[in-house]
């Protein structure tokens, strides 16, 4: 048996809780895993529910280095000791696992740029020590993770892209989609897009409406539903309306059914100009759900234009708009990319995959080796 030790700083459940739930759920028989989490994190019960020991701890919260926090991890790391520790936006965790001597994987989650002062001279040479020094291995879930992990000088032998994946949600029938829609009161609304994602500047909310304005002016009956909360809700809502867009723009606030959420679309969306892997986007493929995405970051590892979604360029709202209108205009098109859709989540983001990918990461940290060495 081997035992893994992930140590995960964040207090809510973002990309990174989602990620390590869903690899727990689908993890090899040969693996144990533990978690050193913050105190009062919202992560802590949905572990316990699978099983997984928890320790909770001081000095992680929300904070990737806090060296107040390594004595205690140590002390966690000893009382646990595990083969691996995993770390997730906890330095801290990857310091006290060397101290203890154990092997370390830590996990990129995000794709925002590394700050020059990290990507060139003296700075780049300190940060890619430290990341070379603090880890055997490296998990990159997109192609974009990667090459910021490389741009601050970490050795590319030492990292693995493994994208992410999770169990599928049920496909909906008619009248599952019927159900859903009247729950989000869009029953006698035309054709409905949708969005789910924290309500921030750089997930492109303001260009999903400039899109929608421009429609509508072209005569089409598009609703789209936004789903989430965020710093810039209000810039977003003050948008909304000065593009006088009434019902055909709704927002619903934080959506915990998001099975229902899906079930409600036609067509899902993503206008981020910072993507790592949308798990909404795999959720939705799952269902047999379209999308519409941006050209930033991860989004083209997961959409493949004409295939089970289209692909518009960065912060182009009319390219947006020309997108949403070919596949509203062609039913032939949606059931297309809806096929798609199924085929390639099935393929390349099951559960299943991703973890037997992080697994693979682990051996090679025990391994002590690099790829092609």
């Amino acid at each position: 048996m081997i035992r893994v030790l992930n140590v995960i700083s964040d207090t809510n459940i973002g990309g990174a809780g989602l990620s390590l739930l869903n690899y727990i759920k689908n993890r090899g028989p040969d693996f144990e895993v533990s978690a050193a989490l913050p105190k009062g994190s919202m992560l802590t019960s949905r572990l316990a529910e699978l099983g997984v020991r928890c320790y909770e701890t001081n000095g992680i919260s929300d904070r990737s280095l806090d060296l107040s926090a390594v004595r205690e991890l140590k002390k966690i790391i000893r009382e646990y000791d595990p083969d691996i520790v995993h770390t997730h936006g906890a330095m801290a965790g990857r310091i006290a696992a060397r101290l203890c001597r154990k092997a370390v994987v830590f996990t990129r989650h995000s794709a925002f740029p590394l700050s020059p002062r990290l990507t060139h001279g003296p700075g780049k040479l300190i940060y890619g020590t430290l990341s070379n020094t603090l880890a055997d291995r490296a998990i990159a879930v997109s192609p974009v993770c990667r090459d910021d992990l490389i741009s601050g000088g970490m050795d590319p032998l030492k990292i693995d892209v493994v994208l992410n994946g999770t169990d599928p949600l049920p496909v909906p029938d008619s009248e599952r989609r019927a159900e859903a829609r009247r729950l989000f009161g869009v029953e006698n609304a035309g054709f409905t897009a949708g969005i789910p994602a924290r309500i921030e500047p750089y997930k492109g909310h303001i260009y999903i409406l400039e899109a929608v304005r421009t429609l509508l002016d072209r005569g089409k009956d598009l609703t789209v539903l936004i789903a989430g909360t965020g710093t810039a809700e209000n810039a977003v809502r003050a948008k909304a309306d000065e593009l006088d867009l009434g019902d055909h723009v709704r927002f619903l606030g934080f959506v915990s059914d998001t099975e229902s959420f899906y079930s409600a679309l036609d067509l899902q969306l993503n206008a981020s100009y910072i993507e790592a892997t949308s798990m909404s986007l795999i959720e939705g493929m799952s269902m047999g759900l379209p999308a519409v995405v941006s050209s930033s970051g991860g989004n083209p590892a997961v959409i493949e234009d004409g295939v089970n979604g289209l692909i518009f360029p960065t912060r182009d709202s009319a390219a947006l708009a020309d997108r949403i209108e070919k596949i509203m205009d062609s039913a032939e098109l949606r059931r297309t990319l809806s096929d798609g859709a199924l085929d390639v989540f099935r393929r390349r983001f099951t559960g299943a995959a991703f973890a037997r990918g992080v697994e693979d990461t682990y051996m090679k940290a025990l391994e002590g080796r690099a790829n092609g060495r």
